[in-house]
């Protein structure tokens, strides 16, 4: 069972029941008597079984103890559009009253800032209330290709797997071509990650994206026996990969890691949950403080280790800085980042 880690910034939170705060908060005041009765509904614009699902179902089972007048709390899926008709049901139809949570793709302020189709709504003005954890975008490639390091894929052409032009697993080496000169051969139309993996290994391409914690979770052995060369990484910084150079810090100039911050915004919002516009400020912040409660549950805290989590929570407030630093990257940095991301 993998460690449950638990830090924002440098600091470090402690487990809940070292200092029991683990129960239901008292029910009282102004707030409670709104959530008394009421049902909040965790909306997950993901099928079923995927991270983002399990994230949102996990915290919507522990949160609700933590919501003066403990409000009953389910989880329902709304699928569709990579999240985007979710989003734009929270923001335009959903009552704006703190009763409707949404879990929604990371990529999605990114989206907005570079004008996808489809979307009706700004991201700016949802109330991000927080993420499990952060995510970590890795590039790796397969020991049979000799190329263990970045300097050595910015001399050696190694064919890349992806899924599709726009995802993560594409506009990762592309980038990386772009702007680090690195010499990554194009194969789009593998189904998923796993798709790739096979790929990896029966030698038909030689690298791929990754998140480090799917890496960790469903590869470890590739890890271990260093089948694996995680070459570049990008997100949060991790002690997990000593000397792996992460791309904003060797870009060219701060254009280019202008770029990578909305490119790979995402990699800091983890799998984001939030709440609609228009909801009264003292609801918001309970909402927030829920969640940083729902963090700390020694229940919760038990569950997550059981389903393999690392916990690394991110709060509200900072998510929401995220979101409004993307948004008002300038235009022209933006238009670079479409290009890439299309």
């Amino acid at each position: 069972m993998a460690r449950v880690k638990q830090q924002l910034g440098g600091g470090v939170w402690a487990l809940a029941a070292a200092f029991g705060l683990a129960g239901p908060v008292a029910a009282q005041g102004p707030v409670a008597d709104f959530y008394k009765g009421k049902t909040v509904t965790m909306h997950i614009g993901f099928t079923a079984g995927g991270e983002y699902d399990l994230h949102g179902r996990l915290v919507a089972r522990f949160i609700g103890r933590h919501i003066p007048g403990n409000p009953t709390v389910i989880a329902s899926q709304m699928t569709g559009a990579g999240t985007i008709t979710l989003a734009n049901y929270l923001y335009t139809v959903a009552a704006k009253d703190g009763v409707h949570l949404g879990v929604l793709s990371n990529g999605l302020p990114s989206a907005q800032g570079t004008g996808t189709i489809g979307i009706n709504f700004d991201a700016r003005k949802f109330f991000w209330i927080g993420a499990i954890a952060p995510t970590v975008e890795t590039m790796a490639v397969w020991h049979t290709t000799g190329v263990k390091t970045l300097e050595d894929a910015q001399k050696k052409e190694v064919v890349a797997g992806a899924t599709s032009k726009g995802s993560v697993t594409y506009t990762m080496p592309v980038l990386m071509n772009e702007m680090l000169g690195t010499k990554f051969k194009m194969v789009t139309g593998y189904r998923g990650g796993s798709d790739v993996n096979l790929a990896m290994e029966r030698d038909e391409v030689g690298a791929r994206n990754n998140s480090w914690s799917s890496w960790k979770a469903t590869k470890p052995a590739w890890l271990s026996e260093k089948k694996l060369h995680v070459i570049a990484y990008e997100g949060p910084q991790t002690a997990d990969l000593p000397g792996v150079p992460r791309l904003s810090d060797v870009a060219r100039n701060d254009d280019d890691r202008q770029v990578m911050k909305v490119i790979f915004s995402g990699a800091f919002l983890g799998r984001p949950i939030m709440t609609t516009p228009g909801v009264p400020a003292d609801r918001v912040q309970t909402l927030r403080d829920a969640f940083d409660a729902t963090m700390k549950d020694a229940d919760f805290l038990a569950a997550a280790a059981q389903a393999n989590f690392e916990l690394a929570p991110v709060r509200g407030v900072e998510l929401q800085k995220v979101v409004e630093d993307v948004l008002a990257t300038p235009a022209s940095l933006l238009a670079r980042a479409k290009v890439l991301m299309e």
